[in-house]
């Protein structure tokens, strides 16, 4: 959710109103810059837990300490904090797949050896799998949101206070037609994404207990409503079709320079550039509405890919990355991948991710449905083949390749080994209980 975070201050600019036409040309204009691919990035969030007992919350105030210092650290890639206390890593754009890894990596083992301290540690799974959504951050930016997301029920609360993500962001590509070309990149991340997120579905817990779906997740963004977290559908031209999203999705909220700020209800942008009511809108109010739409494939000029469940272990983001930025950014994997999701197409219906049949089977199946798993093999298989070409390491390549045996090949995600997991702990419950009785 790495967005900007920042209160309206003295809202100087609301002075100049914006009107609906220049808001439809602004947004055609910032949000999607075209050229050669060149540069790669990557927003990696986590859960904060205890290093000695994971299951018990972490206090607000050992949060506080710990990300006091962390403030006071030097990283290459911002640190943001979320609503609920997960923290977020934004990796710089990168010329290079191993440029990011290595910037991200580093920065990371400089934030775990200074939680450590603590004797805190950072957990990547999609959901926290133990404890119920709790808000840590005050501030009227997650008070309006909270306000908004709560009358759709509690996936919002869910969504901002118990979620992590790897979010991945690529060029918009070439203007012209072809694979590394913006509209056919644009339609590969809405097809290619629900096989993203069967692959590396990573949140089936929540209280403990299975939700029946592999990306709980996802399921939760599908929850709070389309005019938040959909998209157009990916077909035709994507600047004219996320103007008119970003005109026709609801306004969250209207920032105020004290007080609480309004929460209208059922207002949407283009309305508001209509009305003038409350007051009328101006750029940086478009400029922060942008910045309240949460689809699957956000164009902020990249394109992030926000669909993919957080990754457990220290390096378990790299796999996500490297395949994304390998069905991307090498044209033969990029035309695998454009191949072997096409037969998914019909299955979106040509409705808006997520809110589809297609990527609700993927967070509810994950690879045990047989069309994503061929899908998934193809392109991991493409983009293995992919990455040396793209300078990644070894080491990097090594990794894709043990998650496409491990995971891909068998039609597994790590959300089938955390309930195998807990299976196995029933079982040795069950067990337990047996010996005492006898």
């Amino acid at each position: 959710m790495s967005d900007s975070k920042s209160d309206c201050g003295d809202c100087t600019e609301r002075r100049d109103a914006v009107t609906e036409a220049e808001v439809e040309a602004l947004v055609r204009g910032i949000c999607f810059k075209t050229g050669p691919p060149r540069t790669l990035g990557v927003e990696v969030e986590w859960l904060v837990h205890e290093l000695r007992q994971p299951q018990l919350p972490v206090t607000p105030e050992r949060l506080e300490a710990a990300y006091a210092t962390l403030r006071n650290v030097p990283l290459r890639s911002p640190l943001t904090i979320e609503p609920g206390g997960q923290l977020e890593l934004s990796s710089p754009p990168a010329a290079s797949l191993m440029e990011c890894v290595d910037i991200v990596s580093a920065d990371l083992r400089t934030v775990r050896a200074v939680l450590a301290k603590d004797g805190l540690g950072l957990l990547g799974v999609g959901h926290d799998p133990w404890r119920e959504p709790r808000r840590f951050l005050r501030e009227p930016r997650y008070d309006a949101m909270e306000a908004c997301l709560d009358r759709t029920g509690p996936a919002g609360r869910h969504m901002m206070c118990a979620s992590a993500s790897v979010q991945v962001c690529v060029d918009a590509g070439h203007e012209e037609p072809g694979v590394l070309g913006l509209e056919q990149r644009w339609w590969l991340a809405h097809q290619l994404g629900a096989v993203l997120v069967a692959a590396f579905a990573n949140s089936p817990l929540v209280g403990r207990r299975p939700t029946g779906w592999r990306s709980t997740r996802q399921l939760h963004w599908t929850e709070i409503g389309a005019g938040r977290a959909g998209a157009p559908p990916p077909d035709g031209a994507p600047r004219a079709a996320w103007a008119r999203h970003v005109l026709d999705s609801p306004v969250m909220c209207v920032r105020r320079d004290s007080g609480p700020w309004t929460v209208p209800e059922g207002l949407t942008f283009r309305e508001w550039t209509r009305s003038h009511a409350p007051r009328p809108p101006t750029r940086a109010d478009l400029d922060y509405h942008l910045t309240t739409l949460f689809p699957p494939v956000r164009p902020r000029g990249h394109l992030e890919l926000r669909m993919i469940d957080a990754q457990p272990g220290d390096d378990g983001w790299i796999v996500p990355l490297a395949v994304t930025a390998a069905l991307f950014d090498d044209p033969e994997a990029a035309e695998a991948a454009h191949q072997a999701v096409k037969p998914l197409a019909e299955r979106a219906m040509n409705l808006p991710a997520p809110h589809n049949p297609l990527w609700r089977d993927a967070a509810r199946h994950g690879l045990t449905d047989p069309e994503l798993h061929e899908a998934a093999v193809t392109c991991f298989s493409a983009a293995l083949q992919a990455l040396p070409r793209l300078g990644a390491t070894p080491a990097v390549v090594d990794a894709v390749a043990a998650y496409l045996d491990r995971h891909v090949a068998r039609g597994r995600c790590p959300a089938d080994d955390l309930l195998d997991s807990l299976c196995g702990a029933d079982r040795r419950a069950a067990h337990g209980r047996k010996d005492i009785r006898t």
